[in-house]
């Protein structure tokens, strides 16, 4: 057995025991293919976007600076929709989003229409999103290159609710009835899913709610899965006791003789996961490094290839080496590049190397698509950005990029 060294986005190496097969790994330095879509305007606004993320202190005043004009109803708008909405987002609504979901899909990469409005706290506001979210089903119902839908847990719910569902503290008959309510709008949404025969995936959170979300996720696989995978749940890899949930999921899963899938992701809570541990003082749920959860993820990755015929996969990867890897081992085991059971996928505006490169060559790709009233999406963007800067490679990266194919354009 031969040894693959591989380096993730910040060069830390990864060694993981896999025969090295004949996978290119230069095939994401392909620029042609991997920007094929922007303008020269519009690749210009990203390597700009790109440039003010990789200054820390940019984006603490840049942030500050919007939230205030918003708070106090500056006409801003205008100029958050020219640059950095438009490049991280599809448009205010679904019908605005339906060019970019075109222009994609003829470059063979479908879409995840993600409704991003967060930080609602109200019932009437949590109803109104379920009816968002069965309305978005049944849009992506009649359309190909929309096979997804895609829900928070805390968009249905408080988080309060969920927090002390997960904790297993008593609920009052008040919060009883919210959490039926919750219940509620998961299966209704399921059943409509279930129905257009479309595939729901649903979002991870923090470690302090997410057991109330996996344990009603996991009550909707064993509901609406029987004979395929309509629900998906999210697996944040850089908690270290993920690869050990999935498998006893999976373990209950063909006891009970339903299908489970999962979108894998490496996490987006890190600071805000270890800062409440320290504060409350219980071991933190995260790896203790980047090499950590970079292993993590991989070895979660592998198993699901290791029982396809059970579990479904989405890798929600912005890391190259992990991507490689997922492809070495489909090819290692014979599994079509095209297999429905496997999915890759990246944020709109993020790595398209990886997205069109992984799409050109006839893997299944789709890109998360974010949109809404721009007012209501800039705490998704404020996150989106604050998390490019604290990835310094992956943003060097997408800079590094965003200049060879401008070079490859002036020649």
């Amino acid at each position: 057995m031969l040894f693959v060294m591989l380096c993730d986005t910040k060069s830390n190496y990864i060694c993981l025991e896999y025969p090295i097969l004949m996978i290119s790994k230069k095939l994401f330095e392909n620029t042609e293919v991997a920007f094929q879509l922007k303008s020269d305007p519009e690749l210009e606004r990203a390597y700009f976007l790109f440039k003010m993320i990789a200054s820390e202190p940019l984006v603490k005043i840049g942030t500050a600076v919007t939230k205030f004009a918003l708070n106090v109803h500056l006409p801003v708008e205008g100029l958050i929709r020219s640059t950095v909405f438009d490049h991280f987002c599809g448009g205010v609504n679904e019908g605005d989003c339906m060019s970019t979901v075109d222009k994609m899909y003829e470059a063979d990469v479908y879409s995840v229409l993600d409704f991003s409005v967060e930080g609602k706290e109200e019932e009437g506001q949590f109803d109104r999103a379920r009816d968002k979210i069965i309305e978005l089903t049944y849009f992506a119902r009649d359309k190909l290159a929309m096979p997804f839908s895609v829900f928070k847990p805390t968009g249905l719910g408080r988080f309060h609710i969920w927090n002390k569902v997960t904790e297993g503290k008593e609920l009052n008959e008040s919060e009883q009835a919210e959490w039926d309510r919750i219940v509620a709008r998961y299966d209704a949404i399921c059943t409509v899913a279930s129905e257009c025969d479309v595939i729901l995936l649903i979002d991870a959170e923090e470690s302090w709610m997410q057991k109330a979300a996996d344990e009603l996720c996991e009550a909707m696989m064993e509901k609406y899965n029987t004979e395929k995978a309509v629900v998906w749940d999210t697996l944040q890899c850089y908690r270290h006791d993920r690869l050990e949930h999935l498998k006893q999921r999976h373990a209950r899963a063909k006891a009970k003789g339903y299908k489970t899938a999962f979108k894998i992701v490496r996490g987006a809570y890190m600071e805000k996961e270890r800062e409440r541990a320290e504060n409350k003082g219980y071991p933190s749920p995260i790896c203790n490094t980047k090499a950590e959860t970079d292993d993590n993820f991989n070895e979660i990755m592998k198993y699901i290839l290791d029982n396809l015929e059970d579990i479904h996969l989405f890798v929600g990867s912005h890391n190259e080496m992990s991507s490689y890897l997922a492809m070495e081992i489909m090819e290692q085991k014979g599994i079509l590049k095209n297999d429905p059971r496997i999915w890759f996928g990246q944020l709109y505006g993020m790595s398209d190397h990886i997205s069109y490169n992984l799409a050109a060559e006839g893997y299944n790709v789709a890109k998360y698509i974010p949109f809404g009233p721009v007012k209501d999406v800039m705490p998704y963007l404020i996150r989106r950005a604050e998390e490019n800067t604290s990835v310094a490679g992956q943003t060097s990266r997408e800079l590094s990029l965003l200049k060879k194919e401008k070079e490859r354009r002036k020649l």
